[in-house]
């Protein structure tokens, strides 16, 4: 069996067995094209005749669909009516009870450390002979403050002097106590009396040794010493322990 294509005239050779009698629709394998072909059996049309060809009906053209018409809603003034779900004022959040602690800590450290300046600055001021002790060169700077510091952690006490008349001759008598204000057992030095007169100059001065030679901590004793015919002018005295070489 032979078909020929409509549109560009291919001729195919076929199986007609493979085309019932009503027909079946083939396609061109060179232009596509697409038609209807009866069967070997179904009655011919005869060439001669004049088939009427009905052109398709051009298609009808698509509208676009016209957009809805706008919806126009009424105007009316929305109230807003307070909801059940939501107070009507709204309460500042409360601050974070991390927050809160972080802050007591800070200011609870800030206490702390002026504690401590403060305990430091008592102990250096109470025990400033023991630290001038064990740091002399803190002597200068408590003498600035006007703090007066013995380094050696053993001082006088109660010092006085006064003049008497014994067969005749004028006599300087100087007492006083000698106390050991540190918290371990001190030698007692020799002690050195100078006299002054008004403008600080000095006039005479003398060593003695003391009636003790070791004082324990806290523990204090009486001194006296005496000079015959003290230089005339002497205005002041100055009661010290004797450096070496004195």
């Amino acid at each position: 069996m032979i078909l020929t294509c409509p549109q560009c005239e291919t001729r195919y050779q076929v199986d007609g067995s493979k085309f019932p009698a009503a027909g079946r629709s083939v396609r061109c394998a060179k232009c596509g094209n697409v038609w209807h072909q009866l069967g070997p059996e179904a009655p011919q049309p005869d060439p001669e005749a004049e088939v009427a060809v009905q052109e398709p009906e051009p298609p009808a053209p698509v509208r676009s669909p016209e957009p809805p018409p706008p919806r126009v809603a009424a105007f009316a003034p929305s109230v807003e009516t307070p909801s059940d779900d939501e107070p009507d004022e709204v309460a500042p959040a409360p601050a974070p009870r991390r927050r809160v602690f972080a802050n007591l800590g800070i200011v609870g450290g800030w206490i702390f450390l002026i504690l401590i300046v403060l305990v430091i600055g008592w102990a250096g001021v109470s025990f400033r002979d023991s630290v001038a002790t064990w740091l002399p060169q803190t002597s200068s700077l408590y003498a600035a403050a006007g703090l007066p510091v013995n380094p050696q952690g053993i001082d006088f006490l109660d010092v006085a002097y006064q003049t008497q008349t014994e067969d005749g001759q004028v006599v300087l008598a100087v007492t006083g106590k000698i106390v050991n204000r540190s918290d371990h057992e001190l030698t007692v030095p020799l002690v050195r009396v100078a006299l002054f007169d008004m403008d600080r100059h000095e006039l005479y001065h003398w060593t003695f040794v003391p009636g003790v030679s070791t004082l324990k901590p806290g523990e204090s004793a009486k001194f006296r010493t005496r000079l015959s015919s003290p230089p005339a002018g002497t205005h002041n005295l100055e009661v010290r322990f004797a450096k070496a070489g004195e």
